[in-house]
This record gives C-alpha cells, structure tokens and sequence, in this order.
C-alpha cells in the first residue's frame, strides 16, 4: 500500500481556515499514475450525468476558451516535467484530436477538464462579488454543482461554519479573490473522510447540514475509512479577468498513513485536528456519530498499536 501523497490532517494546515500559500506556475497540475483512469472516468460520468458535471452561463464561452488554451499549452509546454512517463504523455496526445479544440460543439472547459485529473471550476466577478459562472466538477466533495451554480461566494460558502454571509471570513475571500494577480497563482488543502474511495461523491446542502441519520455515512472504524484530501489552486485569467478554481481530488484509506515514513508523527497530528473539531464542524464533515472511535484509532497508530 502506497502512503498518501498529500497530508494537510496532520497539523500542518488548520481546518476551516483560509490557508492560501503560494503557487509555482511551473507545478500548477497534478498528473500521477491514476491519469488514464481517472480522464476515462470523467469521459463516463460526462457521458451519463451531462446536467450533474457540467454547467456554464451562456456569456462564458470566452473565458472557457482562455481556460482551455492555457490548460493545453501548459500541458504541451510542461509535459517532459509534467507528465510521470511515456504512457501518459501518449494518452493526452491521442485525446487532442478526438475533442477538437476548435471547432466543437463541446464547451471549452468541458474539453479542458478532460486533459487533466483536476476539476475545473470559473468564477467571475461580477455587480454582487464573485459568482460560480462555469464549472466542470465531475468529483465534488460533498457538494452538488447544481446547488451552487451562478450563485455569489457567499451563498457557496453559507454551509461552511464561519465562512457564510456577514463572517469576517466571506469579508476576506472577497479581498483576496480581488487582488490575486496572474503571476501569483495561489494554493491550499482540505480534508474529508468518506466510507468509500469513488471519485464522484456529491452530497447535498440539507446533508451537509445534518440531513437524517440515512444521510450520514458510518465508518465504525478505520479500516473502513477514507481521506479524501483536495489539492485547491486559484489563478487569475490575464485576459477575462475571472478566477480559475482547480481541485485536484486524492483518495486514500486512512490505513496508508501507517506506511509513511512519518506515520506515528502523522497519526498523532489527525487525531488531535479531528479532537479539536467543535460540534459545528463535525457536523458539516459529517463526523458528530464517528469522531471519537476514529481519534482512536489514530491514536493507537501513533503509540504503534495498530
């Protein structure tokens, strides 16, 4: 079992807080051995569930194109740095022509987020702040696209505890989504626990914020746990002037923490972010029944119990 690629749960990035740092363009994407199944599996969710991936306001298809130009080119440009070996470099090569970049019905940022395991979500800037004006989200975390389509940063944020409408927080994603510049790119994670490692986990506000016990996933241990650790970038569009808003999803079964080489150290650092939780948040990451038993479990790993 591999360890995890990336380990925000283990102190070094506070839940529920803002945590941007900044980006090298160079490593903007994120392509791994999961490459060619992770682009099938967004060819077939595309394919079966077009109204739930993907979603666009009809005076967007410009910044989409700028989207799709600057996804190709980085690609192209960085594929030797990129891309981890030949077969992956082959499998975008014979996609290029399939999806015509030009001359397709197809939306450009649909066709971009085909290229790369990241989903590819365009804000803009619009009168009432900053709106989701476009979106190709074939692996949301919990969310649904329908639900926070053309809708401004703070109703997307309204489930989030202190992130809502009137929170200091809303006040300074403003600020920052206002003064990012193209040549500063910026990144952060997040976390999530899930019962299984399917890519495409949607989960509605109503869930989000408590639901019924059917909405809430059990893990009972563990072992039957997954993170699911979003890799989040923001870039400022040189020419339409709106945000892109990447998310790169990794899933891991919590177990592969005992196969880093910092496992005791990483272990002891979940458990306490997951300790320190208050009731508000266990509730949005749906934790409240399973919070306790899961700090255990981390616990008995970093003292090489488990």
């Amino acid at each position: 079992m591999e360890s995890p690629t990336h380990t925000p749960y283990d102190g070094s990035a506070k839940p529920f807080s803002i945590g941007l740092k900044p980006l090298d363009p160079e490593g903007w994407i994120e392509i791994d051995r999961h490459y060619r199944a992770q682009l099938e599996e967004k060819d077939r969710l595309i394919a079966e569930r077009p109204g739930d991936v993907f979603a666009a306001r009809a005076d967007t298809n410009a910044a989409q194109r700028e989207v799709l130009d600057k996804v190709v080119d980085h690609l192209i440009r960085g594929h030797a740095r990129i891309f981890p070996g030949r077969d992956e470099w082959d499998f975008l090569g014979g996609r290029l022509p399939r999806f015509q970049l030009h001359g397709s019905d197809e939306p450009p940022l649909q066709i971009a987020a085909r290229f790369v395991q990241e989903d590819l979500v365009l804000m803009r800037r619009m009168d009432d702040g900053w709106r989701l004006a476009a979106a190709s989200l074939c692996f949301p975390s919990s969310w649904t696209l329908a639900e926070k389509f053309d809708r401004p940063l703070e109703q997307i944020h309204k489930p989030v505890p202190g992130f809502g409408p009137d929170t200091r927080m809303a006040t300074v994603i403003h600020r920052i989504f206002d003064n990012l510049q193209p040549s500063q790119p910026v990144l952060r994670y997040n976390w999530a626990l899930a019962t299984d490692d399917q890519l495409y986990h949607p989960a509605s506000e109503v869930q989000k914020t408590g639901g019924t016990p059917a909405d809430v996933p059990r893990f009972g241990s563990i072992a039957a746990a997954f993170i699911r650790v979003e890799r989040q970038t923001l870039t400022r569009l040189p020419v339409s002037g709106g945000i892109l808003f990447t998310i790169r999803i990794h899933v891991d079964p919590v177990t592969a923490i005992k196969a880093h080489p910092e496992s005791i150290t990483l272990a002891a650092g979940f458990a306490d972010q997951l300790a320190a939780l208050d009731q508000a948040q266990l509730t949005y990451k749906r934790l409240v029944a399973d919070r306790d038993t899961l700090v255990a479990d981390l616990r008995a790993i970093a003292a090489g119990q488990n």
